[in-house]
């Protein structure tokens, strides 16, 4: 008797949730993801051949598959793509390994799309999944520098693996090996132009980036808009 092997990387489909959500509003969001000019360079259909799955390292630690997100998305399957816009497209890394489809699709460049959707309808997904950059967020806006070490808790960023507890457990000795001039990350070794600062904040207001923020965290968007409306008034520039 032949033995059957089941796909490594099959995963079977959720069942679709959230069925407190209107049918209606559902719809609406499906709409304006496929509405994306991008969108439909993204898509070409799926061979099941689950290469993307094998490359992509989000599907290795999570339950998570780019081929689910090309599949529910070629189906236009507007349960499955709103349950997927909740959980799912928050454990991509956006490394786009994903890209090696043979089809020619980019599941990593739908979930972009699907982002976007979220953040500026401001889905609960979408605020939580980002509460924990809130503060990377401001850092940038406020001194252009990213990360310090005292940000990296495990609590805080927990899609970043199981390595940033040993980093958190650790950040005493992480100090001492550190120049002193980079612990507040304002002095020498993390010195930012005022102009680049300013190409940032201009960067962020003409792109929409900023109007993004305020849908996910109104606290933050307040105090970044105070930030640079007083950095941009000092250097002349009018909004």
């Amino acid at each position: 008797m032949a033995t059957i092997t089941m796909d490594p990387y099959y995963k079977a489909p959720k069942v679709a949730g959230f069925a407190d959500v209107p049918g209606e509003e559902k719809e609406r969001l499906i709409a304006e993801v496929v509405a994306d000019p991008r969108f439909h360079d993204y898509l070409y259909g799926c061979y099941e051949c689950g290469i993307c799955v094998a490359a992509c390292p989000s599907a290795r630690f999570y339950d998570f598959s780019p081929r689910l997100i090309a599949q529910a998305a070629a189906r236009r399957d507007v349960e499955l793509m709103f349950q997927q816009m909740q959980e799912d497209i928050w454990e991509c890394s956006q490394c786009f390994s994903c890209l090696r489809c043979p089809r020619g699709n980019n599941p990593g460049g739908i979930i972009t799309v699907m982002r976007e959707v979220a953040v500026n309808n401001g889905l609960a997904s979408a605020r939580e999944a980002l509460e924990g950059y809130s503060r990377i967020i401001y850092k940038i806006m406020s001194t252009g520098t990213q990360v310090s070490p005292d940000m990296l808790q495990p609590d805080a960023f927990p899609d970043w693996g199981p390595e940033v507890a040993d980093v958190s457990e650790s950040l005493a000795l992480w100090r001492r090996a550190l120049p002193p001039e980079t612990h507040h990350t304002t002095t020498t070794g993390w010195a930012v132009a005022d102009r680049t600062l300013i190409e940032l904040y201009l960067i962020w207001l003409e792109t929409g980036a900023l109007d993004m923020i305020s849908q996910v965290d109104e606290g933050l968007h307040m105090i970044l808009e105070e930030v640079m409306e007083e950095r941009l008034e000092e250097e002349g520039i009018e909004r």
